[in-house]
């Protein structure tokens, strides 16, 4: 059966270009004109209008159905991110191993340190962990589903992957989402790197610490930024940041590690120990954290780019194990975490621990080594997302050449590294930016996964006719509008605990300057 099946005489309707399940009969009704449709903004039916068609002519309807999905018209490649930035399928591709450090280094980080206070205000371990089962399942098919349709016309980005199943209104409202999103985590990776300074020095140095200014966390923060991350943030490909995954890994392995052994060898009192949600809304504070914790759907799409074999078996091995590891790692740290310390656990679990012990200054030290590791990861995604909002309104085909991209690339590099510094120095808490990125979280691991679902099965089966067909689009129907409702839940339940006095925390050292001024007193500026 054709997509041409389901129209009826005279009816008209645009569809895709078509791919290997498709038959290459067009879409258009007996009595159309195939021009008629090609410079709308919106598609016509369900399927989203492919906006490639816009400058070909009519001899172009015969094409050659066999012709490699990767090829784009004109249109298409100058509203996509340009082809340098994905990695080809060549034997200079990252390895399925490299793959694994690559997504669970852009998958572990800040959720691993608050996740233990998640479990608490959920309800307990079991209440806590039966939620995270249900939710990875949902985490678990959206990144098979990404790269599926990510297949289809060879995406490197999540923007081109909803390009092709949402058109050029789908790209773009993508890019934008992304670019609020990687913004947000990274500053709240800067905020985790003054953090851990903090810890370290007012265990060292002691509890003055901040009063000396190469110690003071608003000069460390972004003197050491500036020499580790800015140069990693420039680079076309995303590919090389395998080995400093990697040594993530390692890092968060040797976190959970240590908590298990302070909670198996450490004299710690705990508090009370929930069995129970106090409100079944309690519930759904988990949640955001978990989304957070777990979300690398932004970046999985230029790491499977990347692979040295882009198929979906080789990434189902990568992604799975991934997960896998995300799952002992979320898990043990957060269980161990919360059974060690009770309802006195605190929002990072580390500054529980003594910071004089060597080996919790290790963790201490390691775990701002491994945010140094992911902030690029999260530049570069966002950095493209930002990239393809300028060059859909500002830049033309034949005016965006290599060097403009560079230029472009490297502005945008810039301007994102500086933003991300000044907030991070003037908004020091992370728990405000966790729950509204939490909010994010889940319409990247639902929303997005559910329409590529269902706009791919529509392109198969438009008719529905087979049992398959009918609960694949409940299915991507349940992922549209759970994550609507997870997103509209969190982003309120956030903004209601952002608000509430009790989330604000007291530095461990505090001066009469900070941020801004704090340089203006250091250069003695009136």
């Amino acid at each position: 059966m054709t997509i041409k099946d389901c129209i009826a005489p005279g009816d008209s309707i645009f569809c895709p270009r078509s791919y290997d399940y498709l038959s290459s009969d067009h879409c258009y009704g007996p009595d159309d004109d195939p021009t008629e449709f090609t410079n709308t903004l919106f598609p016509v039916s369900i399927i989203r209008q492919n906006s490639s068609h816009s400058s070909r002519s009519g001899a172009d309807d015969n094409e050659d159905p066999n012709e490699s999905i990767s090829e784009k018209s004109d249109d298409d490649q100058a509203v996509l991110v340009p082809a340098s930035s994905s990695c080809p399928d060549t034997e200079g591709g990252t390895s399925t191993l490299g793959t694994i450090f690559l997504i669970v280094n852009a998958a572990l980080g800040a959720g691993l340190l608050n996740l233990p206070k998640a479990f608490d205000q959920a309800g307990g371990v079991v209440t806590a962990v039966l939620v995270q089962a249900m939710l990875l399942v949902f985490i678990m098919l959206a990144l098979l589903i990404l790269a599926q349709t990510a297949n289809i016309d060879n995406s490197a980005t999540l923007q081109e992957v909803m390009h092709t199943v949402a058109g050029v209104w789908g790209r773009r409202a993508t890019s934008v989402i992304v670019t609020v999103y990687c913004f947000g985590s990274c500053i709240t990776f800067l905020i985790i790197i003054g953090d851990q300074f903090d810890r370290a020095f007012a265990s060292l140095v002691g509890s003055e610490y901040c009063h000396t200014w190469y110690y003071n966390r608003d000069f460390v923060m972004p003197a050491s930024s500036f020499l580790l991350i800015l140069p990693l943030c420039y680079t076309k490909k995303i590919d090389f940041l395998k080995y400093a995954s990697a040594f993530g890994v390692f890092i968060i392995i040797y976190v959970v590690v240590l908590i298990f052994v302070e909670y198996a060898t450490g004299d710690h009192v705990p508090g009370p120990i929930k069995t129970k949600p106090d409100d079944w809304v309690d519930v759904f504070s988990v949640i955001p954290v978990i989304c957070f914790g777990y979300q690398c759907h932004v970046s999985v799409i230029p790491i499977y780019s990347c692979m040295k074999h882009r198929n979906i078996r080789h990434f189902s091995v990568a992604s799975a194990s991934a997960i896998a590891i995300c799952v002992f790692t979320y898990t043990g740290a957060a269980t161990f975490g919360y059974l060690t310390f009770g309802s006195m656990v605190s929002d990072d679990i580390l500054t529980n621990y003594n910071a004089k012990k060597p080996s919790v200054m290790i963790a201490l030290v390691a775990m701002g080594l491994k945010t140094y590791a992911t902030y690029p990861i999260l530049l570069f995604c966002g950095r493209e997302g930002l990239s393809s909002i300028v060059k859909d309104f500002f830049v033309k085909d034949d005016t965006d050449t290599p060097s403009k991209e560079k230029t472009r690339r490297y502005t945008i590099a810039t301007i994102w590294f500086v933003a991300t510094i000044l907030l991070a120095i003037e908004i020091p808490n992370i728990g405000a930016v966790i729950h509204v990125l939490g909010s994010f979280a889940a319409i990247f691991i639902f929303v997005f996964p559910g329409v590529c679902l269902l706009q791919t099965t529509l392109l198969k089966d438009c008719k529905l006719s087979s049992i398959k067909s009918r609960l694949t689009i409940i299915l991507a129907l349940s992922f549209v509008v759970l994550g609507f409702f997870l997103f509209g839940v969190v982003l309120t339940q956030g903004i209601i605990t952002d608000l509430s006095p009790a989330s604000t925390e007291s530095p461990l050292c505090e001066t009469e300057a900070r941020g801004f001024k704090f340089y203006l007193n250091l250069f003695n500026v009136t």
